[in-house]
């Protein structure tokens, strides 16, 4: 606060204290605070009311306070490329938070959205509240938002009149203030405003704001407690007030995803337009869109998923968060080879299954062991029994499925609910934004590069690094909690190992080969905390968006609580041996053939944890 008070004072020795800046500076340095030079701040060409009128000032945001803004969908995106899109300087046009094409394109899309005024977009609760604001004679109403005013003003203008909201000022940030002050950030203009606000309309008595961001509701608070600590002193230039900042509870949700990758398209292709006429020094990157096959599967519906979480009756309201799931039963990593899929009977190739044992362990995490319905059915699984992971604790695993058999115990459904559900092989796809030469594959998961965070208690330091070794037999890269267990059932990593010479970088002999070090993390970081959620995109032969359609925040609190982003292991392209597993009429066979190296790899590591 004591910075952007002084930047407003015209400071010139950093930031300050309000007092010290209202008594270096003098009165000569201080816009007059005047009900015209306040309506500078506004969009709207309106007299605003004379001061002596004003005791109450409420104040709203706009994004996911009053209108339920669409993120970036995090099941269509790579977590890099949802940093990206929020980053303004990726874009020429400023990207996701900067580009008015992608606000326009909510619901279905301007044109058929502003005669309706956006219905079921707005957070009704908070925008009666302004109603109520805008009858309360004795107080001032305010729309105030970080979004910039250039590209966003005739919209925003807009839907607040579509909706039939009358503020007294909308605040939008300009590129300098009314004085020509540069702005540092959206909290910096934020300050500003408030700052003059409340030193024109000196004669009021309290303020209210209304905030979503729970960073932005600890920062106008302690501004708050400044700029009254300031009112109390000798420097005092209008006196306390009552203050109150009133966290709203998030709503935002998403677009479309058929419309959201259309207006992504269409921003990155202005984006390259505008990078062909650019000087060649100052040339940013060209930029296009990439897909990334995470997995294929036996892909379940969202109905069906409903099905399997009430039938498990998993409390997503514990104060620990979980995870829903419940969206496939794995076949492989990455895409699967084509005599793979051949077995599986092809992408679109439906099969039924039914519940045959629900477990968890200690909560952290849920799943159901299935069965084909047809006992005659020839699948392939990843696990050595099919599994569906239903839910997951904040810092577990699909792997830690395994600890169900080993520490836990698995029981039947309950009588007469042996449910039976139908899945579609398909494959995980998620999308990323790339510079144009860039030479990864849709193999090539972006999240692949970054190390685990986690580490179980039973894994010895030798595990925790044998992230890049290579191995004969099934070329999988696995964590040695994923299940395994050593002699017939288990692949181990004898024989080739990969040993280093001493001194180097790499260590062999032992149980596998493995590189030295950890490859850096680059967790993601959205505009203003905004937190990733759950990564369970599209899926198919094609991209689909079935499980793309994201809950309100709302309804996640009380069935979907997201994790944070987890960093997969990195490693080749996953291959199998002779030994890959294959059932038939209801009975299993593990590969336990080795290589022509002699060597056998370590359990894969599970991926669909990590999205």
């Amino acid at each position: 606060m004591a910075s952007a008070y002084s930047a407003y004072h015209g400071s010139s020795n950093g930031p300050q204290h309000p007092v010290a800046a209202t008594a270096t500076h003098g009165a000569s340095n201080v816009p007059p605070h005047t009900v015209t030079t306040m309506s500078r701040w506004s969009l709207l060409a309106k007299t605003l009311p004379a001061v002596h009128e004003i005791k109450a000032l409420h104040v709203y945001d706009f994004d996911n306070t009053l209108f339920k803004s669409p993120l970036p969908n995090p099941a269509l995106w790579s977590a890099p490329t949802l940093g990206l899109m929020s980053s303004q300087k990726a874009f020429s046009n400023g990207g996701w938070w900067h580009d008015s094409q992608i606000l326009a394109a909510t619901g279905q899309g301007l044109e058929k959205e502003e005669p309706r005024a956006w219905e079921g977009w707005w957070n009704e609760k908070v925008v009666e509240l302004a109603r109520l604001s805008m009858k309360q004679p004795d107080a001032l109403c305010v729309m105030l938002t970080g979004r910039s005013e250039k590209p966003f003003a005739a919209l925003i203008k807009k839907m607040l009149a579509a909706k039939g909201l009358d503020f007294d000022i909308v605040g939008l940030k300009p590129q300098v203030t009314p004085t020509n002050e540069p702005l540092q950030s959206t909290m910096h203009f934020k300050q500003l405003f408030l700052t003059a606000l409340m030193e024109t309309y000196s004669q009021a008595t309290e303020i209210r704001i209304y905030e979503d961001r729970p960073r932005h509701t600890t920062a106008f608070r302690k501004f708050f407690a400044e700029y009254n600590l300031c009112q109390n002193s000798a420097a005092s230039t209008r006196g306390p007030l009552a203050t109150e900042v009133i966290q709203v509870a998030d709503s935002s949700t998403v677009l479309d995803p058929v419309t959201e990758v259309a207006a992504i398209q269409h921003m990155i292709n202005q984006h390259n337009e505008t990078v062909t006429r650019q000087p060649e020094a100052e040339r940013q990157k060209k930029l296009h869109i990439e897909k990334t096959i995470c997995y294929t599967g036996y892909m379940i519906s969202t109905e069906d998923s409903k099905r399997l979480l009430k039938l498990a009756k998993i409390p997503f309201g514990h104060p620990h968060r979980l995870k829903g799931q419940a969206n496939h039963i794995l076949i492989c990593r990455r895409p699967c080879p084509a005599s793979m899929l051949e077995k599986v009977g092809g992408m679109g190739s439906k099969m039924l299954w039914q519940v045959a044992a629900i477990g968890n362990y200690k909560g952290t995490v849920w799943a159901a062991r299935v069965r084909p319905v047809l006992s005659t059915a020839v699948y392939h699984t990843d696990s050595a029994d099919p599994i569906v992971v239903l839910a997951l604790k904040n810092g577990a695993r699909s792997v830690d499925t395994s600890l169900i058999s080993r520490e836990a115990e698995w029981h039947d459904p309950p009588s007469g609910q042996a449910l039976v559900f139908e899945t579609t092989v398909g494959e995980k796809v998620m999308l990323r934004i790339e510079e144009e030469g860039s030479k990864e594959s849709q193999y090539d998961s972006p999240a692949a590069k970054k190390s685990s965070k986690r580490k179980h208690a039973g894994e010895d330091g030798r595990a925790a690094k044998n992230r890049q070794g290579q191995h004969g037999g099934r070329n999988d890269i696995r964590d040695n909690d994923s299940g395994s267990r050593a002699g017939g059932g288990g692949p181990r990593g004898r024989g080739n190992a990969n040993r280093g010479p001493r001194g180097g970088n790499t260590r062999g002999g032992g149980r596998g080969g493995a590189v030295k070090g950890k490859a850096p993390n680059f967790p993601y970081r959205s505009l203003d905390d905004v937190e990733t959620r759950n990564q369970h995109g599209g899926h198919g032969p094609q991209v689909s968006y079935d499980d793309a359609h994201l809950p309100h925040r709302q309804q996640q609190q009380q069935q979907q609580q997201q994790n944070r982003s987890q960093d997969p292991p990195t490693g080749p392209k996953a291959s199998r041996a002779r030994g890959a597993a294959v059932r038939a009429r209801g009975g299993s066979n593990r590969g336990n053939s080795r290589a022509s190296g002699g060597a056998k790899g370590n359990p894969p590591a599970d991926l669909q944890s990590f999205y």
